[in-house]
């Protein structure tokens, strides 16, 4: 077993062991238990990189027989010295309150006291840095008390959680990838990355959809202080690609969306991700109403580069109206979906956050954004609208149309639209539609790309290859002539076989044709009087 496997092994037996506490006590598969896990394990991450980092730092601390009681020894002054030269991403913890301290400590009176008071102290010194923020400028701090989380047994519950945390360290993991952060972060949000009641869908894209807009959205290698924004942001999976493929240095993070949970969870990443400078710019709150990233004149921020995958339907029938200002004029050019008198639940939001992104970009910005296949062919309304602008405005890039059941969740298929300012000549268009394998997840089906698969979509997008049946490369005079059509398959070209044959070969395919006429036009006739002769026999009782 290869050293990185270990340590996922390792990370993913904490996770679990984590959960079988939460279920022992009653908060298995609930609001609670994912609370208790994603604060846990961020705790547990943050804890071990400050000890990793101060180690590091300090070579006496390292070398000591006992870290833990040199350090609850060690002078104040040199202590805050040391604090002062951390990296930004890592979290100041005090001694007292390493889980290390903490775990001495369990048999103490009030023990869920004393570990809650060590979160949220953690939580207060380390504000300023690692707390989200609402659109009203409210702090969403790091933690919260865990012991409430139970009714009874609040002490034995918090033991059980402490000693799962002490059974090995994080310190060896640091220098470890983007690829094993991502699978950890995608097994430790797996049993909660759902849309149970929230306003908007916590949508876990799939990591080959999530690699695919990355790497054709970053084809220069010499990207440096990029913007990158995403207004659904979710649990990040997109933005986590997008800094990855830039360079986590090269680049700052900036999103908004309306859940709390996927606000956290986004930190979580972030965290995770060596993105910790950007999680200032991390905003809980409603984009479409209340868009948060502004200049100073008070009009949108833009930015380089823009993933989402936003809500396709929503009810926002509660503030559609107030959409409808001078101020959303130019934002919305195309037009805000109607309040329909039923099932308001499917009005298309996804259409103003296409608007949204697109009055977002930057001169030079580039875009990829998830959307229902359904969007690249409609002939009338904001979509058709949305589309005459782009090459009107000639800002398109290409489509890539994924296969069905990428999303195990939704059964719609979905298409990426690629929008780049900067594009002003051909544009390319990819049918990816029968890529993939058929794979059972739970109750649902999904399609699974494979890396070559995924690598082929990326090359022929990056290249603007013709491949038969796959993908054209067109114009924008073209998209006009074919009613701004964005469907790879309308631009096929439809071909016809002629086959060379003998006067004899015609002779003989033509008597057979003629035959099996004759056969068809007898039977047809056969049925004909039957039908007849059954209703003549008809009668009336």
């Amino acid at each position: 077993m290869t050293q990185t496997l270990q340590f996922e092994t390792q990370t993913k037996a904490l996770i679990d062991d984590l959960k079988s506490v939460c279920a022992n006590y009653g908060l298995g598969n609930s609001a609670k238990e994912f609370t208790v896990i994603s604060q846990i394990f961020l705790y547990k991450f943050l804890n071990d990189k400050y000890v990793y980092e101060v180690k590091q730092i300090e070579p006496t601390l390292a070398a000591a027989d006992n870290f833990e009681e040199t350090l609850l020894q060690f002078p104040a002054d040199d202590l805050e010295f040391i604090n002062m030269q951390l990296n930004e991403s890592t979290a100041t913890i005090a001694a007292e309150h390493l889980l290390s301290n903490l775990f001495k400590k369990q048999n103490e009176p009030n023990f869920a006291e004393i570990f809650d008071d060590a979160l949220l102290k953690t939580a207060a010194k380390n504000s300023d840095i690692f707390s989200v923020l609402t659109q009203g400028g409210e702090k969403i701090i790091l933690f919260e008390s865990i012991g409430n989380k139970v009714s009874e047994s609040k002490d034995n519950f918090c033991k059980a959680l402490i000693n799962k945390l002490v059974s090995f360290s994080f310190e060896h993991i640091f220098n470890q990838k983007f690829d094993f952060f991502a699978t950890i972060f995608e097994y430790l949000i797996q049993d909660y990355n759902s849309n149970a009641g929230g306003k908007y869908a916590e949508y876990f894209t799939p990591h080959a959809v999530a690699k695919i807009m990355a790497a054709c959205l970053v084809t220069d290698t010499n990207v440096t202080n990029a913007t990158c924004y995403d207004p659904s942001a979710g649990s990040g999976t997109l933005l986590m690609n997008l800094a990855h493929a830039i360079g986590e240095d090269k680049c700052t993070i900036y999103s908004q969306d309306i859940s709390e949970k996927s606000s956290g969870l986004l930190r979580l990443n972030l965290i995770l991700n060596n993105l910790v400078h950007s999680i200032q710019n991390i905003i809980q709150g409603n984009t479409i109403s209340n868009p948060y990233h502004k200049k100073e004149d008070g009009s949108l921020e833009t930015f380089d580069y823009i993933v989402s995958n936003p809500p396709f339907k929503l009810d926002f029938s509660d503030y559609s109206a107030n959409l409808d200002t001078n101020t959303n004029k130019d934002r919305f050019f195309a037009g805000i979906p109607k309040v329909p008198a039923k099932k308001k639940e499917s009005m298309a939001i996804y259409l103003l956050f296409i608007q949204h992104i697109m009055h977002s970009l930057s001169a030079k910005g580039k875009a990829a954004i998830v959307v229902p296949t359904g969007f690249i062919t409609a002939q009338s309304g904001i979509d058709k609208k949305i589309r005459q602008k782009l090459v009107a405005s000639k800002m398109l890039a290409g489509v890539v149309s994924m296969p069905s059941n990428i999303f195990a969740t939704t059964g719609t298929n979905v298409s990426i639209l690629f929008l780049d300012k900067t594009n002003t000549k051909d544009v390319v268009l990819i049918d990816a539609s029968n890529l993939g394998t058929k794979v059972k997840e739970g109750k649902n089906q999904k399609t699974v790309l494979s890396p070559q698969e995924e690598q082929r979509i990326i090359d022929v997008f990056n290249t603007k290859t013709v491949k038969e049946d796959f993908s054209v490369v067109v114009s924008y005079e073209d998209i006009k002539a074919k009613n701004y059509s964005l469907s790879a398959g309308q631009y096929f070209e439809v071909k016809i076989e002629y086959i060379d044959i003998s006067a004899e070969d015609f002779a003989t395919k033509m008597n057979a044709f003629e035959c099996n006429l004759e056969n068809l036009f007898a039977e047809s006739k056969s049925l004909e009087s039957e039908i007849q002769k059954n209703l003549k026999s008809l009668k009336y009782d």
